[in-house]
């Protein structure tokens, strides 16, 4: 039975015949090497946080607080990293999370596409934002077996609003998430000191260009002015939702809906009450809001608020070794965001696919080392803090 692991024998097997990978397999190098490759205004979006970014980099270092303690005398011969989730049953827990702009960092400007081939070709789920290059049918089409959930930006106009999460329900998408933490921009310094917004010089906006509520907005004689669009766009974006909205945003389809942005456990339980089918654990990679703790310091709390219902969770994913830790601490499945657009940057399609089968790879590899055959057993051992106290 194949594993995620054998990733690295195709390496070493490839290098007897004097064939190294095209891109590293660690961060750090990733990173080095895409901030080469991508322009510098979409380079600082992507890298760049909130304020003087202090909880982008809290978010990464925190996890060298947890440990998973590893348990000897047991047959990991073969692992099974599968999970399910609303009904699925996933290859494994990972999961792209969503980027507004991971259009803009492939070379073609068609990024979303790029990603949604690598989802096809990895059994990784993509979660497509509102704000891409090509119209979110285009890219559930290319997705083939591998479900794809639809991130929804709630606009101020409920018609468009209605209009996004039925388009993404007829194109085959298996989950709605709706982000409670981006109805205004945060601090953002490094877009900033370049005055650069992307969604202002009319990137990424073709979801709302391609949706008749929004032409219906925009107007027959405003179609395709660039201007025209951008304002219509700046003016609906960024509804404030609050639980009264909960009913209406229940009412929009019959698929999960999935709250992003939950922090809280008063919040992860309200949630629930009010009809959630899944929490996300998030804090925007600390893009959104400076002076935060750690997203995955957070989560051990949601989880247990959340009982029974599925938490997904990202902020500060860089390996599979932080994967791993996700699972441990309660997360049904972990979403990775910067690391697949690194390797979007560099090498496409392949790029990302490469990205994504390093981080399953030191996931696998982890758990076979550790002693644990199945992320059951890796969630009951949970983690342990550097202070001793642990968790599972």
């Amino acid at each position: 039975m194949p594993q995620f692991g054998d990733y690295q024998l195709d390496i070493y097997f490839a290098g007897l015949s004097g064939v190294t990978p095209r891109l590293p397999v660690d961060f750090a190098t990733l990173e080095r090497r895409a901030a080469a490759a991508l322009p510098p205004a979409i380079l600082k979006y992507v890298q760049g946080g909130c304020g003087d970014e202090h909880t982008q980099r809290r978010n990464v270092d925190a996890f060298r607080e947890w440990g998973i303690v590893p348990r000897m005398m047991v047959d990991c011969t073969t692992r099974d990293l599968s999970v399910d989730l609303f009904g699925m049953r996933l290859p494994s827990p990972l999961f792209m999370a969503p980027v507004g702009v991971t259009a803009l960092c492939a070379q073609d400007g068609h990024g979303d596409l790029q990603a949604a081939r690598a989802a096809a070709a990895t059994g990784v789920p993509l979660t497509v934002s509102t704000l891409t290059n090509d119209p979110l049918e285009d890219v559930a089409a290319v997705m083939g077996g591998t479900p794809g959930f639809f991130q929804l930006y709630t606009p101020k106009d409920r018609e468009l609003a209605e209009s996004l999460v039925r388009r993404a329900e007829a194109a085959g998408y298996k989950a709605i998430i709706v982000t409670l933490d981006t109805w205004v921009t945060g601090w953002r310094p490094r877009d900033l000191n370049d005055a650069n917004f992307p969604q202002l010089r009319g990137h990424v906006l073709s979801n709302y260009t391609s949706d008749p509520r929004f032409r219906t907005m925009l107007g027959a004689e405003a179609a395709g002015h660039v201007p025209a669009v951008v304002k219509t766009w700046a003016g609906t974006f960024g509804k404030v939702l609050t639980w009264a909205d909960m009913p209406w945003l229940r009412s929009l389809t019959r698929l999960p809906i999935i709250l992003k942005g939950i922090c809280h456990p008063d919040d992860a339980r309200r949630a629930i009450d009010e009809g959630a089918d899944g929490i996300y654990c998030s804090n925007h990679g600390g893009r959104q809001a400076n002076g935060g703790i750690a997203a995955i310091d957070l989560l051990p709390g949601i989880v247990e608020a959340a009982g029974p219902v599925p938490v997904l969770f990202d902020s500060g994913i860089r390996s599979g070794t932080d994967v791993a830790k996700a699972l441990a601490l309660g997360a049904t499945a972990v979403g990775v965001g910067r690391p697949y657009l690194y390797g979007l940057a560099l090498d496409g399609t392949a790029g990302v696919v490469h990205v994504l089968r390093s981080l399953l790879a030191e996931a696998d590899l982890l758990m076979a080392v550790d002693g644990f055959p199945d992320i059951a057993t890796l969630r009951a051992a949970g983690a342990v803090r550097m202070t001793g106290r642990s968790t599972g």
